[in-house]
């Protein structure tokens, strides 16, 4: 008997060994044991936003993580405990309607999961958090009640105290599987929780509003770096600058519910593509430098944000800074706005609307769009004029430019006539399945012939002399593909022959402004799209210096410039007049490394109005899953612990008591 209880032993401690062997080959190291453990979650984070007047957005309610066990919003009528709520697409504006009614069920939501898919687009009927007006305020007309965006919710522009992530498509079956298990082991002494690391410094240093977040370094300002080109090259050295200004205009920053989940591929980037396939048909079209009127093309950011890039670009303009030498405001003929046009295809043809302030600039403008109109009869391209029942443009940087000169001819080219066609205005869903490429070449062939047909100033310009000025529709669908989508998005070979991006996946959210705002910014304070639209532009807008094409010392001499210097360390050598514009809030001033709120200015009506939008800082943003027991069942091994360590005590008194007194005995 004693044998076998020996050899028995020797099997289990041999057993011991191996399975300690084969964990210790599994698990070399602590990380081999915390992958083990927790599960890194991918996902997209709604993060604290912060003006002069409050906060929206999301964070933690406090200085420290949220763990939560995840239940799924279709099986939980109520909640007894703070919870993780995986939800789906089709509850998501139900949700946050019952949070913002609802305090007791408010109260116990420990963070939100939101799942995302590929097909979500087509079963939902629409969906965007921004405002049915988006920033009413900022309008050149007095009927600010109008829902251009009827299906607009204002999710997005309230507060809320709990984290908020967008899963990935991987994540969301990861988390979907992880809440079933839940439910299936709802009585069980172990549950799958979420930690959420979203603490926000605002919220930590309790910095509620811009001014004393700013003050106490705990937010930055929203704002990044717009970019104008001029077509021909402006020479800023001569003082004979005589010819009128037309100005073409599309904004490149988009907005979300989710910080880095801002796509907006119809609103605002398919007119950003507009306008680059445009520049890049007109550079193929001889005897630019005897066109009559100076073509200018600026891609603002900041402006889903209070305008910020146009109001700043007519402030450098006012106070003729060194980022917009060459232009003079007094010789700006017409603003031309290209805005979503990525929708404006219906049947078969491709259908924009014009919608423009009465003027004289603006009805030339509308002759020339027709002329070019017809002239590409033959393709289904037809403009309309917007419906008079407008109470004036939509939402658009041409506001900007109104509301600092009423007088300012405009016209904004839309992919609808009275309310938004696009159904998921910022919104993540707002991507490159949202839109269409043919719309956006067809927007872009009127676009170039209307311009050169305004700059010829030729009233003799035949159909035919126009429909020379073609697009290349391949360039369109690339430029989609590099700016929309992450296969292959900013590693595209386009962009590579320009610059060395820090992110393959785009987004179009404006960002913060780092460092001190300059019209020559060091690369690393410019975004990857900002400084790709830059080496476009300057590319396709110049002309080469010189017979040599390496950048030198001497480059910059006589409107000289060096581009595609990222790709190679070198870089080619042209003329061109092309240039950073800063764009942040005309109420913020950068003095001594930290950033200012100025008083408000009764000379700026905009000024007057802006929020002064800042982004809370944060030390980290993470989300992972693990499983925790059941702190019952902690108690309850407690007690069972405790109680085997009692009865061994008198086990042992008693045995030690019985050997004894047979000892005694003996």
């Amino acid at each position: 008997m004693a044998l076998k209880i020996v050899f028995l032993l020797l099997l289990f401690s041999f057993q011991s060994r191996l399975s300690l062997s084969d964990q210790t080959n599994s698990m070399e190291s602590v990380p081999d044991l915390q992958k083990s453990m927790y599960m890194v979650v991918d996902g997209y984070p709604c993060v604290r936003l912060v003006n002069l007047s409050g906060e929206i957005g999301c964070s933690n309610p406090g200085r420290d993580k949220v763990v939560a066990p995840i239940v799924k919003y279709k099986d939980t009528k109520e909640l007894g405990q703070p919870s993780a709520i995986l939800l789906s697409m089709d509850d998501v504006q139900g949700f946050f309607s019952r949070v913002s009614n609802d305090s007791s069920f408010a109260r116990n939501v420990g963070g939100v999961l939101v799942e995302s898919g590929i097909e979500i687009q087509n079963k939902l009927k629409g969906f965007s958090p921004a405002q049915k007006f988006p920033q009413a305020e900022f309008a050149p007309y007095h009927n600010t009640s109008y829902e251009w965006n009827p299906i607009g919710n204002g999710d997005m522009w309230k507060s809320y105290n709990f984290p908020v992530f967008l899963l990935s498509e991987s994540s969301t079956s990861t988390l979907q599987e992880v809440t079933m298990k839940n439910e299936k082991t709802e009585k069980a002494y172990t549950t799958n929780v979420a930690e959420f690391d979203l603490v926000m410094q605002t919220t930590k240093v309790g910095t509620h509003d811009s001014e004393s977040c700013l003050k106490e370094e705990t937010c930055l300002p929203l704002g990044g770096y717009s970019v104008w080109s001029a077509v021909p090259p402006i020479n800023s050295s001569s003082s004979n600058q005589s010819k009128p200004i037309i100005i073409t205009v599309a904004s490149m920053d988009a907005a979300s519910f989710f910080r880095d989940k801002s796509l907006g591929a119809d609103s605002p980037i398919s007119g950003v593509i507009s306008l680059l396939a445009a520049v890049d048909a007109l550079s193929r079209v001889d005897g630019l430098d005897d066109l009559n009127k100076q073509l200018v093309f600026l891609v603002f950011t900041g402006e889903a944000w209070g305008y910020l890039g146009s109001r700043r670009f007519l402030l450098e303009l006012d106070q003729q800074s060194d980022a917009v030498r060459g232009l003079n405001s007094t010789l700006v003929e017409l603003v031309m706005e290209i805005g979503s046009t990525g929708k404006g295809f219906s049947q078969g043809n491709k259908t924009f609307f014009a919608h423009t302030e009465v003027s004289s600039g603006a009805n030339e403008a509308l002759d020339a769009l027709k002329l070019a109109q017809e002239s590409l009869k033959s393709e289904g391209v037809t403009i309309s004029t917007a419906n008079s029942s407008n109470p004036g443009i939509p939402p658009s940087s041409l506001m900007a430019f109104l509301r600092k000169n009423s007088s300012t001819s405009g016209i904004v080219l839309e992919d609808f006539d009275s309310i938004f066609v696009n159904k998921f205005y910022h919104s993540h869903l707002d991507d490159s399945s949202n839109i269409n490429s043919s719309a956006i070449v067809a927007a872009a062939s009127l676009v170039a012939r209307t311009l050169y047909i305004l700059a010829s100033n030729n009233k003799d310009l035949t159909s035919s002399a126009i429909s020379t000025i073609s697009v290349n529709a391949s360039l369109v669908e690339e430029l989609i593909s590099c700016m929309l989508d992450c296969n292959p998005g900013l590693s595209c070979e386009l962009v590579k022959s320009y610059i060395s991006s820090t992110n393959t996946c785009p987004s179009h959210y404006v960002g913060v402004v780092l460092g001190e705002p300059s019209s020559t910014p060091y690369p690393s304070q410019v975004d990857d799209v900002s400084r790709f639209l830059w080496n476009f532009l300057a590319d396709r807008t110049s002309i080469p210096k010189g017979n040599t094409s390496v950048c030198s010392h001497d480059c910059g001499k006589n409107g000289g410039m060096c581009i595609r210097a990222e790709t190679d360390g070198k870089g080619v050598c042209v003329i061109s007049t092309t240039r950073y514009v800063p764009a942040y809030s005309t109420r913020l001033k950068f003095d001594s490394g930290t950033w200012k709120v100025l008083p408000p200015n009764s000379t700026d009506p905009m000024g007057m109005l802006d929020p002064v939008w800042t982004e809370s800082n944060w030390n980290t943003i993470g989300l992972r899953v693990y499983t925790v027991q059941d702190p019952a069942y902690d108690r309850l091994v407690l007690l069972g612990g405790v109680a085997v360590t009692v009865l061994s005590y008198f086990a042992i008194v008693l045995t030690r008591a019985y050997i004894t007194k047979a000892l005694k005995q003996d």
